[in-house]
């Protein structure tokens, strides 16, 4: 019996890492000998760099960098076994969470700190990265992250625009003299689940500001100034990134990737999947583990489990889906290839309770140990 487990972070709760190991756990309480190959899982978001770190015998570089609104923030990214490869999740230098709620404010916040991540991995080095997009506090458009890399952005008087999405309106040029030569020789792979244009009633501020504390007159002003900017990147590179699905992610920063870095956009799971040699894994295994906190719509709208599962169903092979939480109907998810659904919550209880760390391992753990006990039984 070999068995692949794959868990998504539970999020607030548990990683990806501990989830997997607890599930195993459960399915060695009755099944001591059974071959369990635990793998890490992400989607391009929270936990990408943990999961490929683990997957492929990596290391973590801890760096210093500008956050949000410009103090220094300690961030985390990672280089892959093989010594070139950088993994990076934006979110690490310029994410939501580094902002108190009430200093939110997508007019001031930079992605800067995500270019100083870069221009660190290439000091090292690496010449393939790949960048997790979201979880960003930024509608900057990446012009912080650019300008960590030697972009300059000009107003009309030949001077520095400024960082943030206040100043993207101003900006009439950009200046490529100073840019690092070594992005040159760089490929850059980005994780990006969304298809939002630009700018527009679909784009980056309409529909991720006002998370990220703009009002509606603030909300006009980013879009804006994001329509101004896309004239501006346009002239400059001939390159319309209105056009491209995903240009509107992380606040703007997948325009930048795309059309300044040379970027592909790639659905997160395909490339965690790639890099993790996740087909390799599991071509020989009679089941497959998956999951997250909670099971719903936007599971089945592609996050990490479905291109776990889909994965697995090309092979023939079942997949087991556990969460915190499953829908009533589960029929979407069984239609993308998870053969069958369990909650893991033994009992009533607060969401607060099933949150907690250890409740939420020992859940896991029994569930798997009570599914395998079955599957055993009938084997």
């Amino acid at each position: 019996m070999k068995v692949v487990v794959a868990m998504d972070s539970f999020k607030g709760c548990i990683s990806s890492i501990d989830g997997s190991q607890a599930v195993a756990l459960g399915i060695h309480d009755v099944w001591p000998e059974a071959e369990v190959d635990c793998i890490p899982l992400a989607d391009g978001g929270e936990g990408t760099v943990e999961a490929l770190v683990a997957a492929t015998g990596g290391k973590y570089i801890p760096k210093s960098v500008t956050g949000p609104l410009g103090s220094p923030v300690e961030a985390v990214y990672g280089v892959l076994g093989d010594n070139h490869t950088a993994v990076i999740e934006v979110a690490a230098a310029c994410g939501l969470p580094l902002v108190q709620l009430n200093e939110r404010n997508p007019l001031l916040t930079t992605s800067y700190g995500v270019g100083e991540l870069i221009a660190d991995a290439l000091s090292r080095g690496c010449r393939s990265m790949i960048i997790g997009l979201g979880g960003s506090a930024t509608n900057d458009a990446g012009t912080g992250m650019l300008q960590a890399l030697g972009f300059r952005f000009l107003d009309s008087h030949g001077q520095e625009a400024g960082r943030g999405g206040q100043s993207l309106a101003a900006i009439r040029s950009i200046e490529l003299a100073g840019v690092n030569p070594e992005l040159a020789k760089c490929r850059f792979h980005v994780a990006c689940d969304v298809n939002n244009p630009f700018y527009g009633e679909h784009g980056a501020a309409y529909v991720f500001a006002p998370q990220k504390g703009a009002g509606p007159e603030m909300v006009q002003q980013l879009d804006l100034g994001m329509r101004s900017f896309a004239d501006v990147v346009k002239s400059a590179t001939g390159k319309d990134i209105q056009r491209i699905a995903g240009a509107g992610a992380a606040g703007g920063l997948g325009a930048a990737f795309s059309a300044l870095l040379n970027a592909k956009l790639e659905p997160g799971i395909q490339l965690i999947a790639s890099h993790a040699g996740l087909q390799r894994r599991i071509a020989d295994a009679d089941f497959v583990i998956t999951g997250e906190g909670k099971l719903d719509e936007q599971t089945s709208m592609g996050k990490a489990p479905i291109g776990m599962a889909k994965l697995a169903r090309q092979l023939g092979i079942p997949v087991l889906a556990l969460g915190g939480s499953i829908p009533q109907d589960t029929t979407s998810l069984n239609e993308q290839g998870i053969t069958s659904c369990f909650s893991i919550t033994n009992g009533p209880m607060s969401l607060e309770e099933a949150m907690e760390k250890q409740v939420a391992l020992n859940n896991l753990r029994l569930c798997a140990s009570q599914l395998f006990r079955l599957i055993r039984a009938i084997r």
